[in-house]
């Protein structure tokens, strides 16, 4: 599921392991090096590109996540 493997990226960004998929990105000390960061880990895990401003719109692991697969991302 695209979601588990959004939030596995997430945590591991963002060195939290206690992270809920309705958690905002920003509020959990998101910035921009970590959301870079993040947006290669698609690419690499996921083989897609998230775009900066969709990142800033689907600041939680479900919207994002949504956004994903309403690329037709595939998981892996």
């Amino acid at each position: 599921m695209i979601a588990d493997q959004v939030r596995g990226i997430w945590c591991r960004e963002l060195q939290c392991d206690d992270l809920s998929v309705d958690d905002d990105f920003f509020a959990l000390g998101g910035q921009s090096v970590i959301m870079a960061k993040i947006q290669m880990a698609f690419i690499e895990e996921l083989g897609v590109e998230v775009p900066v401003d969709q990142m800033y719109l689907n600041p939680t692991v479900a919207s994002i996540s949504a956004y994903i697969e309403s690329m037709g991302a595939e998981t892996h």
